[in-house]
């Protein structure tokens, strides 16, 4: 038995923070999932899901907050302190760029949605459930290698997020005339592109996690 595996028997089953990182994994993913959601809709009905979004970026602060918290009142956690405030801010980052992409198309009245915006919503809702996979593994690390897995998917799908935005910025300016469209589409994808990056950052610290304590 390691190091490592005698501390974790040792130490007291955590209560507090492993149902925060839970809960900040799942409302990234219903984030993720009204953000996929709205931009298969027409402009009209839109705005619902982007209040929705709204109350849930603010959901992920309080998480967040309420995390950072915990770590000021308890001496001992799951793992390093570290660590722990990486993962709710590296968290909190992806929703950040997530309620971003709302705000922008809400705040720029974009009607038409391409496919490619609607495909980079797709890859951060995808990446958002893998993020959701790993976290839930970190309760007693038994099974490292579905945190490694799920940290490798997220790794390609940022880059397959990489090459959808290169081509769509490519046919952006390759096809379209219009100056004021150019900067509407160009930071609406740039942001999602963004979110899907700060995925991957997520998937960084989660593996770092995973290695220290397996």
């Amino acid at each position: 038995m390691s190091i490592n595996s005698i501390f974790q028997f040792l130490v007291p089953k955590d209560k507090k923070f492993f149902p925060l990182f839970e809960e900040a994994s799942s409302n990234l993913i219903e984030l993720a999932s009204n953000l996929h959601e709205a931009v298969n809709l027409p402009l009209k009905e839109r705005e619902v899901l982007f209040q929705k979004i709204d109350e849930l970026e603010q959901r992920g602060e309080d998480i967040t907050r309420q995390t950072n918290l915990e770590l000021s009142k308890n001496f001992i956690t799951p793992f390093d302190r570290e660590d722990i405030h990486s993962l709710v801010t590296s968290i909190d980052n992806v929703a950040d760029r997530l309620h971003g992409a709302s705000s922008i198309m809400r705040l720029y009245q974009v009607d038409k949605i391409t496919k490619s915006i609607r495909k980079l919503t797709e890859i951060n809702l995808d990446a958002c459930q893998h993020i959701e996979i790993a976290v839930k593994e970190l309760r007693d690390f038994k099974n490292a290698h579905k945190i490694k897995a799920a940290c490798a998917k997220i790794s390609k799908l940022e880059n397959k997020s990489d090459n959808v935005y290169n081509k769509a910025v490519f046919e952006i300016f390759e096809n379209e005339t219009d100056a004021k469209s150019i900067i509407k589409y160009k930071e609406v994808l740039s942001i999602l592109e963004s979110a899907t990056d700060k995925c991957k950052s997520v998937a960084s610290v989660l593996e770092s996690i995973s290695v220290k304590h397996s």
